[in-house]
């Protein structure tokens, strides 16, 4: 046979995977195959593909005698909206995507050309798992997956597209990485499945209830976005490459700046009656580049809304309490939520804007018992740590230790604005009345009377942003409606923003 006529035949058999059959139905199940995924994620004709040719070498079971095309993984390197990334998708049709020793090899290649070039590193997960067959030889795959996925941690984004079964130690992998994007109805996580759970606990659970993309996004908060198929899922990657750098050295993409004109109609979005509440998302959106607004995490944790925006141009992450959910408290899962958006923020270059209007830390025990001092540390530390331009707004109530947590001066914030309707105190104005004046409440002939004069009093000292920024832990009073021009105004000034930290190998956040 000719030479070029056997490289012509090899790409063949590669390309068509496990054969029409199984790619059929793979189409019927809904699910596009791995190089179909390829080809829609990446700019027409920048892929290049690495390793097609790789074989197995296990010799149990009679593997020998078989061969996968491409061991089960599309791996190599394309182009997303021009700019340069690493891929793999895993392919299904081939012994179900499982994962070798040589299946891993070809993963952990393509990670370490990605932290070489210092490019996206963007995963699909579509496999049965482990490839039992291979032993221990698939367990150091993993390994080795999981490795440089925390050597890329902080230094090249890695995002996760979740796009059929991902189980067992697999699920590992999407966990550590930046973003994990499920697609609805055919993507699965979970490490022990239905028939585990029912020999070991006797309970039945379906694979949807136990790890489907609604669960994940909307309960456990291992997902963050959701996606109805294939084709949704990749836009939304290609959306949220449009906000982020490529690496930890370069500074976010920046758009061409918009003219917004200042919106009066933010200077009454506030309720008169302090228990009514709002959407924070309006204030958003009056105060960022129209339609920019990604959010991240959206059914998780709802009481804290996070999500990447423009601001003239700037791409910046946003962190805000949602009056409208539990009164935007803080809790064990939105610290969580807050606390590691935070983190990817600071890692890479984007200046960190925050909107606070919260009532405290969640009470009770179901709160208490499961760790909120050690999971509102986490925000606190988030915070802390932080080096990016840090812009605060208070736009109503910023009570207790939850102040401090979201972004205050005293966590290092660069700016802090205040609109006039901020309520900055340890507590509202008819707990605190309750506490501090209790004795002249309780020796009152009208007790009742006396308990709502001394609300009064203490609303009237405390139920605005003055005395804080009489001290300086709020830098000025604005108008709301004044708010975008104060944002523009401080992304320019601080983007020179230097701070040294202490020489240590790494923190000990409160994980």
């Amino acid at each position: 046979m000719d030479k070029n006529e056997e490289l012509l035949k090899r790409r063949k058999i590669i390309q068509v995977g496990g054969g029409k059959e199984r790619i059929e139905k793979q189409h019927t199940a809904g699910k596009l195959t791995a190089r179909e995924r390829v080809n829609l994620l990446l700019d027409e004709g920048s892929f290049i593909e690495i390793d097609d040719h790789v074989k197995h070498r296990c010799t149990y079971f009679g593997l020998d005698k078989k061969t996968f095309p491409a061991d089960g993984v599309v791996t190599g390197l394309g182009k997303i909206g021009g700019r340069n990334v690493a891929i793999f998708s895993q392919d299904f049709t081939v012994q179900g995507g499982s994962l070798g020793e040589m299946h891993a090899k070809k993963i952990a290649k393509i990670q370490d050309m990605a932290m070489k070039l210092g490019i996206p590193m963007i995963s699909i997960n579509d496999s049965g798992g482990a490839r039992i067959q291979e032993g221990v030889d698939s367990l150091y795959g993993y390994g080795e997956i999981f490795y440089r996925n925390t050597l890329a941690s902080g230094v090249i984004p890695q995002i996760t597209v979740i796009a059929g079964p991902c189980a067992g130690g697999a699920v590992y992998s999407p966990a550590i990485t930046d973003f994990v994007l499920m697609v609805d109805k055919t993507s699965k996580m979970f490490i022990t499945g239905p028939e585990v759970i029912k020999a070991v606990t006797g309970e039945n659970v379906t694979q949807e209830l136990l790890g489907g993309a609604m669960v994940h996004n909307s309960k456990s908060g291992v997902a963050h976005f959701i996606a109805k198929n294939d084709e949704e899922v990749a836009s939304m990657v290609k959306k949220l490459l449009s906000y982020i750098p490529s690496n930890n050295m370069e500074e976010p993409p920046f758009s061409e700046p918009v003219e917004v004109p200042l919106d009066e109609s933010l200077n009454t979005i506030i309720p008169e009656d302090p228990h009514k509440p709002y959407d924070m998302m309006e204030v958003i959106n009056r105060v960022i580049d129209p339609g920019t607004f990604f959010e991240v995490h959206s059914k998780f944790a709802r009481s804290m809304v996070t999500g990447f925006a423009k601001i003239n141009g700037h791409s910046v992450g946003i962190v805000a309490n949602q009056p409208r959910v539990l009164a935007g408290v803080l809790d064990i899962d939105s610290s969580d939520k807050a606390a590691r958006f935070i983190r990817f923020l600071d890692a890479f270059n984007m200046p960190i804007i925050t909107f606070v209007d919260t009532p405290g830390f969640l009470p009770g025990t179901t709160q208490e018992y499961g760790g909120i001092i050690r999971h509102g540390a986490k925000l606190l530390y988030a915070y802390s740590e932080a080096s990016v331009p840090k812009i605060t707004i208070i736009t109503h109530k910023a009570y207790g230790g939850a102040y401090i947590a979201m972004g205050s001066k005293h966590l290092g914030a660069d700016l802090v604005l205040a609109w006039p309707s901020a309520e900055i105190a340890v507590m509202g104005p008819e707990g605190a009345a309750n506490i501090v004046f209790r004795k002249e409440i309780k020796a009152s002939s009208e007790p009742e009377k006396t308990r709502q004069e001394k609300i009064k009093e203490y609303a009237d000292m405390f139920s605005n942003p003055y005395v804080a920024a009489s001290r300086g832990y709020v830098d000025s009073v604005v108008f709301p409606s004044e708010t975008r021009y104060y944002l523009v105004r401080a992304l320019e000034t601080f983007s020179s923003k230097a701070e040294g930290k202490p020489s240590k190998k790494h923190g000990n956040i409160p994980l």
